[in-house]
């Protein structure tokens, strides 16, 4: 049984706020056990996958960890045009991929503002935009510098400086939000009222935004995938 599975067990007993003595005998099993379990000392049969996944309402590739998903779901990718056949495997490749991270950041991207706008606070719309379009101005300018031919005449900022300066405004911006987040006043604007801010956690997400949420949870896993590969 691979790593995900104990972590991901682990995670859903205590988002529920359950104590290992009780969902071990919920599940029908001792708790010394399902510490084993969760502790990934011991391997779990079959059915008692199909048991945890039943039990709290997943999905057995979600708890394996093969599906972003709680209930499994894959993003439904366009299929692109349909381009010559002379076109090299390395270039389907690419257009599949962008195919997909384009709706992984579109989708994500909407359950975001939607998000922003049930907060309803100027600030934190505010900060978390500009970051966005900051990181879309980024990357622009990477992609746009890729032939030294195109004209720089377009940018105001000198190509030394644009880099170092756009993350420093970045970390500005994010230091905002996140003050913001927690109901405290930044930069001239109010902090979010706590007691009115929204109401978040992967099944609300799912219900509210169920086309959207296989997305958001795809780019969840591959960018925390990326940040482990640093530690």
């Amino acid at each position: 049984m691979n790593s995900d599975f104990s972590r991901i067990m682990t995670l859903l007993r205590k988002e529920r706020g359950l104590s290992q003595k009780q969902a071990a005998m919920e599940l029908g099993v001792s708790q010394a056990l399902l510490s084993h379990y969760e502790k990934g000392i011991r391997e779990c049969g079959l059915d008692f996958v199909v048991r945890i996944a039943d039990y709290y309402d997943v999905s057995c590739d979600y708890l394996l960890g093969r599906s972003a998903d709680r209930k499994g779901a894959t993003l439904d990718i366009a299929e692109p045009a349909a381009k010559p056949s002379n076109e090299s495997a390395d270039t389907r490749k690419t257009t599949a991929l962008i195919a997909l991270n384009k709706k992984l950041i579109s989708n994500s991207l909407n359950v975001i503002f939607s998000v922003l706008e049930e907060a309803d606070n100027k600030g934190l719309a505010s900060e978390v935009s500009s970051y966005i379009m900051v990181s879309i101005y980024k990357m622009l300018r990477a992609v746009y510098s890729a032939n030294p031919k195109n004209p720089q005449a377009m940018f105001s900022i000198l190509p030394e400086l644009y880099s170092g300066l756009s993350s420093a405004l970045q970390s500005i911006m994010e230091a905002n939000a996140i003050c913001i987040s927690s109901g405290k006043n930044a930069d001239g604007f109010d902090g979010i009222d706590i007691s009115s801010a929204p109401q978040l956690s992967p099944d609300i997400i799912s219900k509210k935004y169920p086309e959207l949420a296989p997305a958001l949870y795809n780019l969840i896993r591959e960018t925390e995938e990326k940040i482990k590969k640093l530690t």
